[in-house]
């Protein structure tokens, strides 16, 4: 008899910690930590939402609920991208 192939990998992304300064986000063993004063839309937002993460590709992240996507050359460099949306 033969095995089922192995399911989903749902830990694949995750945040692991929120603080007063930011957020740290887990993805495929690299733990990356975003500030708000780089990454303002987390900064008044619910515990559920920045929770509320999902990996659309490899190195494409988005939370549905606050209508942000990052990529992972954004969150490691995020000087090399200076252009910021405005929080409403």
């Amino acid at each position: 008899m033969r095995s089922s192939a192995p399911g989903k990998n749902t830990l694949a992304i995750e945040v692991t910690h929120i603080s007063a300064h930011g957020i740290w986000l887990l993805a495929q063993d690299e733990e990356f930590f975003m500030s708000y004063e780089d990454f303002p839309w987390f900064k008044e937002q619910p515990v559920n939402a920045i929770l509320n993460v999902q990996q659309l590709s490899q190195d494409h992240y988005y939370w549905p609920e606050i209508d942000v996507d990052l990529s992972k050359a954004i969150i490691k460099n995020h000087d090399r991208f200076p252009l910021k949306a405005k929080i409403i």
